[in-house]
């Protein structure tokens, strides 16, 4: 479909309508965020992307479809003021958008997140005016123009691992009058030239809290970040700065997830059956079922993060009806194989990786099965911890 001769009209109807949508659904509760999202153009930066198809391939692969205003225009500006995140890149490889084909399958590595997510994001970081801000994932530059509406954009500072995505978002930011501080970095080690910041706030995930980012907030400033890890497990955390790099904070309710720091992304591990061949040909019953922390439900988000804590060095991986745990650190594996109505575990190597997971899953139920919310995580010179007092002290966590 060819596009109109002002689709800056249309975008503008739609962008109001978008705005009233995320107010009725308590998203924007804030008439600053209001004002922003009702002035930040989102289509433009956003002129090409991936959305996913009504239904996967023959081998189960979500099927990609590319969006751009010259395949389909009222798709493309429909989706572009919808509350969906759209994939802008795959395993980080930028698409050719001159001749954009269909995908299979494949890892998204940037993406504009979707807008309820963006500003609850803002907003569980108590940002206001007269903060300076450092945002971890340019993206697109969307999020970063919300945030200059707010706040100006000269306490704004975005920094982005991909050069071309920087680039790209760096052109829609001037083009629509924003003029951010902006920079190739990578989020582990924050950006010292701009530092001290009152609020940080990233929008990929990290194994631990990177320590550059607390001596880059100001005391009593705060962080607002993701962690997550090998098996995939997620959980928001809120810290506030204190002094000589300490920090304190609680994890948030919820289930969001973020696409990993490309340095903290999980490794290769090989054929998980080369992994197999060295287990004990008997095992034991499973005192819980892998469904625990695979389930499609909130309470399983929660207790994949609690595994990964458990044994944060391993990864899962399901083949056929058998799944599989497999430490590259270490050298560990087990498998979990169903038999009848239990599972049978088979463990070897230096950590019994279900087992441990199993206590973990064991101490949650007694304590009453707690939420995210009554878990705090210090960060102190020692490391850093997640606790909760009925439970037994969890690994240190670690990049």
């Amino acid at each position: 479909m060819t596009m109109p001769a002002d689709p800056e009209t249309d975008a503008a109807r739609l962008r109001e309508t978008m705005a009233k949508a995320l107010e009725t659904d308590g998203a924007l509760a804030d008439p600053g965020w209001r004002a922003a999202v009702e002035r930040v153009p989102r289509h433009r930066f956003v002129p090409c992307f991936y959305l996913p198809a009504d239904e996967p391939d023959g081998q189960g692969l979500t099927v990609w479809e590319p969006v751009t205003a010259e395949l389909d225009y009222g798709r493309w500006l429909a989706a572009a003021y919808s509350d969906t995140t759209l994939i802008t890149q795959f395993d980080g490889d930028e698409p050719d958008w001159k001749n954009p084909q269909v995908r299979r399958g494949g890892a998204p590595t940037s993406s504009s997140t979707l807008p309820s997510l963006v500003l609850r994001m803002w907003a569980d970081a108590d940002i206001a005016e007269g903060h300076t801000v450092l945002e971890i994932g340019t993206g697109t530059g969307y999020s970063t123009a919300l945030a200059c509406e707010l706040l100006g954009s000269a306490d704004v500072t975005s920094i982005e691992v991909d050069g071309h995505r920087l680039e790209q978002a760096a052109s829609a930011l001037y083009g629509c009058g924003y003029t951010p501080t902006l920079a190739v970095a990578d989020g582990l080690y924050g950006y010292w030239p701009e530092a001290p910041f009152d609020r940080i706030v990233a929008a990929c995930s990290f194994r631990a809290v990177p320590p550059a980012l607390l001596a880059q907030t100001r005391p009593g400033g705060k962080i607002l970040l993701t962690l997550s890890g090998w098996l995939y497990g997620y959980a928001r955390v809120l810290l506030t700065v204190g002094e000589n790099g300490t920090a304190e904070g609680r994890l948030l309710p919820g289930t969001v997830s973020f696409m990993s720091a490309r340095t903290h992304a999980a490794p290769v591990f090989g054929n998980p059956a080369h992994w197999a061949a060295g287990l004990p040909e008997t095992g034991r019953t499973a005192r819980h079922s892998p469904q625990r922390i695979t389930a499609t439900t909130e309470e399983a988000f929660h207790l994949r993060f609690l595994a990964q804590c458990a044994a944060p060095d391993a990864q899962m991986t399901t083949v056929g009806d058998i799944v599989h745990l497999v430490d590259v650190a270490n050298g560990s594996a087990a498998t979990l194989t169903p038999t009848g109505d239990r599972w049978e575990v088979r463990e070897s190597g230096p950590v019994k990786l279900w087992e441990r997971i199993e206590r973990v899953l064991s101490a949650y139920d007694e304590a009453g099965r707690p939420g995210p919310e009554t878990f705090t995580l210090p960060v102190t010179c020692d490391g850093q911890y997640l606790c909760h007092p009925q439970l037994p002290e969890l690994p240190l966590l670690r990049p």
